[in-house]
């Protein structure tokens, strides 16, 4: 039988805009409303909001928070001592294979705040509630109390009471002033701070999936509805759909889980040693992480540029007539007017100026090998 579609708070909003609705993760979610171009180039050029409420969202909070957190992820949480601060990061299995990429927020003073993937909030959830270090206890529900020696912690899924609206662009800082007056103090890029909008009292964290400047806003599931649409007022601000989201991560080279990387791939294949710290203590995944490191992958993703037609996800990359990988993430650009992709290479030829040519119906195009971003300039750049 198959499972019902989940609905974010948004839903109804987007049905009144006319947005052609998808399946995405399990949630019915907007494609597109005005077009994937015209929201793309409103980004670049303006403002455009986005539903990502379908995001995972989990709270770890407990006098052992940190001790616990270090030991699931690979990147530091000492570099976000400061309260506020966010980092990006990967959660990894015993073979470094990425079981997810997250972006975790030091949000209190014992508390830490987790965004995650969508499709992977179960499995999510699941591996940090069944891999907890020995020295720490984690408990589900109040039923224990948080004492400096014992490391208690808990793990909280907040996803279902939780809404989380994007605004990106090079307007969106602008917007957001106006809406909260002049008592707001802009947190700096990745960092999170408390505002109020309007009326409605939210988390405004300075980071996003465009390559824009822009908030990433955290608010009550139940004021996801009156926020969307107070951002929507100006006239600045476009509603943007799953489809611009895509065109714009990929012009700027931003991974997605599950197309780009997954269990199967790890840090360092994927680019992404540099959230891996080499400075503190043993997390899961290390040691296979460090050998695959000091060894040097087979493979890496690599980013590739084509003149004419559109590389999309599965088309062969060829040299010499031979298939020497598969597309991974493609899309036409449309801030160059060129198709983009993703692909993992041998890494003897994923060095950037290598000629490659890509299958694209029945034809072959030539393509070159380079790396990401491929739009250099924008808000944050």
């Amino acid at each position: 039988m198959t499972e019902k579609p989940l609905r974010t708070p948004l839903y109804d909003e987007h049905l009144a805009l006319g947005a052609r609705m998808v399946s995405f993760a399990g949630f019915e979610m907007p494609l597109q409303y005005s077009g994937i171009v015209a929201e793309h180039n409103a980004v670049r050029s303006s403002a455009g909001v986005f539903d990502i409420c379908h995001m995972s969202q989990f709270r770890v909070f407990g006098f052992g928070a940190r001790e616990y957190l270090q030991g699931l992820l690979t990147n530091d949480l000492d570099e976000i001592g400061e309260l506020g601060a966010a980092h990006y990061t990967l959660m990894c299995d015993e073979d470094g294979g990425i079981i997810d990429d997250l972006i975790v927020y030091h949000s209190g003073e014992l508390e830490y705040l987790i965004i995650g993937n969508a499709a992977n909030r179960l499995t999510d959830f699941e591996w940090m509630r069944s891999h907890c270090p020995e020295d720490v206890t984690l408990v589900q529900g109040t039923d224990r109390e948080h004492r400096p020696e014992s490391h208690i912690v808990e793990l909280v899924d907040e996803s279902d009471r939780t809404g989380l609206i994007a605004l990106q662009g090079p307007k969106a800082l602008d917007v957001l002033g106006e809406l909260a007056g002049p008592g707001l103090e802009l947190p700096r890029r990745f960092h999170l701070t408390e505002a109020v909008l309007e009326t409605i009292p939210v988390l405004v964290s300075r980071t996003g999936y465009t390559g824009e400047d822009g908030v990433e806003i955290v608010c009550h599931y139940s004021h996801a509805e009156l926020l969307w649409r107070t951002l929507l007022s100006f006239a600045e601000v476009t509603p943007c759909g799953l489809g611009a989201r895509d065109t714009l991560r990929l012009e700027m080279g931003y991974r997605l889980h599950g197309v780009d990387m997954d269990r199967g791939v790890d840090p360092v294949s994927a680019g992404l040693g540099w959230v891996v710290s080499g400075k503190k203590e043993r997390f899961i995944g290390c040691d296979a992480i460090e050998r695959i490191r000091v060894q040097e992958p087979e493979r890496r993703l690599a980013g590739l540029v084509t003149e004419e037609g559109i590389p999309r996800p599965g088309y062969s990359v060829l040299r010499d007539g031979v298939e020497v990988g598969k597309v991974a993430s493609g899309t036409f650009s449309p801030t160059l007017g060129k198709g983009i992709a993703t692909v993992y290479l041998p890494v003897e030829i994923a060095e950037p100026g290598t000629m490659l040519e890509v299958t694209i119906r029945r034809r072959s195009v030539a393509a070159l090998v380079e790396p990401p971003p491929f739009v250099k300039s924008t808000s944050l750049q």
